[in-house]
């Protein structure tokens, strides 16, 4: 019951703050990034795979953005609530519900968007359609991060600590994408619990990365973008999982801020 009746408040506060606007923001964001993007994609494998990384870069960059601020602008009032006895569980719940929602508008206007400049390959590993395989790897990677930035903004004592948080937050997830780096060691151990790596390894798996030629060099092979079921259903798999870890983490952050109260 108390998450519903948060969940009708997290909507009424998103309306007052103008929630359009970052779907605005995620609309703008695709165009720029598509029409950066769209002409060399699927021509050579290293364009394609800069295209994904820059596609991927923003899904994480539209999320993160979204809630980085939701939480700690209002710890106060939760700390008022809690005492009068609001579950925190069900504040978080109801502010992961209202973004999930906002996630899926963006990541649809996204992919529209992307589609006007990009001709995507047609056939899915799983499902008969590759866009509907694109849609769901930019949604985990969308709400993924939004879930981060709810978990940044739970630590986060005010706003300002938290969008000073962010950049160091979105360098991680850049560098730890695979992309830029070859990841080894504990760095490839870190890199199992960023978005950016199974974003990546998903969109390189459904485009058939590895079936495209390369500008200069050898033919070039990376097992992460074989285009098999396994691959792309372990990299959702693991997306989903590290939302419900920062899920889980927001509302044990919220308890222990306020264990005192």
């Amino acid at each position: 019951m108390q998450t519903i009746i948060y969940f009708k408040k997290t909507v009424r506060i998103a309306a007052k703050e103008k929630f359009w606007k970052f779907i605005i923001f995620a609309a703008i964001i695709a165009v720029i990034v598509s029409m950066v993007v769209g002409e060399s994609m699927f021509v050579s494998y290293d364009d394609t795979k800069s295209g994904f990384f820059a596609i991927a870069c923003a899904s994480i960059w539209i999320g993160i953005f979204n809630s980085i601020q939701n939480i700690c602008k209002e710890h106060e009032i939760i700390r008022a609530e809690y005492r009068s006895g609001t579950k925190l569980s069900a504040y978080i719940t109801a502010n992961v519900m209202w973004q999930f929602i906002m996630c899926l508008i963006q990541t649809i206007i996204l992919l529209l968007v992307s589609a006007i400049f990009i001709d995507y390959n047609d056939t899915g590993i799983i499902f008969g359609s590759a866009m509907f395989e694109y849609f769901i790897t930019l949604f985990l990677l969308t709400f993924g991060s939004d879930v981060m930035g709810i978990m940044i903004s739970s630590i986060s004592g005010n706003p300002t600590t938290a969008m000073t948080i962010m950049p160091f937050v979105l360098i991680v997830q850049l560098i730890m994408s695979g992309v830029l780096f070859t990841l080894d060691g504990w760095t490839g151990a870190v890199a199992n619990i960023t978005f950016s790596k199974w974003g990546m390894n998903a969109l390189g798996s459904i485009a058939d990365l590895n079936g495209l030629p390369l500008l200069i060099g050898l033919p070039h092979h990376q097992d992460c973008y074989e285009r098999t079921a396994q691959n792309l259903l372990t990299s959702w798999v693991w997306c989903a999982g590290i939302t419900v870890l920062f899920y889980l983490l927001s509302i044990l952050s919220l308890k222990l801020k306020n264990r005192d109260s």
